[in-house]
């Protein structure tokens, strides 16, 4: 369970934290990978004190978390549907 919680709902609710505190893409999309890779490294550190998980573990899992954490900051704001094109009528 500690692993799931970890990799899948920290880092959504760290997403989603950050889209309502900052209200901007940009800046909650920062916030959201900065934060989300420091929690990985703050729970290996916490959920392992033997060490048989080193910082390399964490290394190769952060981009997973900051993808994950960046898709709920994505998904709050509604920017994976995409842009529309529009049409031009010629005539």
């Amino acid at each position: 369970m500690e692993p799931f919680a970890v990799l899948v709902l920290l880092p959504t609710l760290v997403g989603i934290t950050s889209e309502l505190v900052f209200r901007d893409t940009l800046r909650a999309s920062l916030a959201a990978a900065l934060v989300s890779a420091l929690a990985v490294y703050t729970c290996l550190d916490l959920f392992d004190p033997g060490g048989s998980w080193n910082a390399l573990a964490g290394f190769l899992v952060s981009p997973l978390v900051i993808a994950l954490s960046l898709v709920a900051v994505l998904t709050c704001f509604g920017h994976l549907e995409g842009r529309r094109r529009v049409r031009r009528q010629q005539g």
